[in-house]
């Protein structure tokens, strides 16, 4: 009791199996019912109600359509200190870590106004 809890971050790396869970639903629900699944496992083994896949994980699990998810992913996943779940594919990047760079924007010097010889007209 004498000392208080520090804040636990949490990292672990599941694989985790996809193909018992979307052979359940039809055809046309397998990737929707592949994303219910990571979430599922996920509230199952870090023992947290809330939540959240990364983009690139979607994307992952959505790349093939609707019809065809993987059999299984590789994933990343974060428990920060208000219990929150946070999963990425594994071996992506963090945002924070990711700097992305602008291109440098053109500078272009204002131009000279030079007067036009007009041609004078011959008589």
């Amino acid at each position: 009791m004498a000392a208080a809890k520090e804040s636990k971050n949490t990292e672990r790396t599941y694989n985790v199996p996809l193909r018992k869970e979307y052979l359940k639903v039809a055809n046309w629900r397998r990737t929707e019912k592949a994303v219910t699944a990571v979430k599922e496992f996920l509230v199952r083994h870090m023992k947290s109600k809330e939540v959240k896949l990364s983009k690139p994980l979607n994307e992952k699990l959505w790349e093939h359509g609707i019809k065809n998810p993987p059999h299984h992913i590789k994933i990343t996943v974060n428990k920060d200190a208000e219990g929150v779940v946070r999963a990425k594919l594994y071996g992506e990047k963090d945002e924070a870590a990711v700097k992305v760079k602008k291109p440098a924007a053109k500078k272009v010097a204002p131009k000279a106004t030079e007067a036009k010889p007009t041609a004078a007209k011959t008589q």
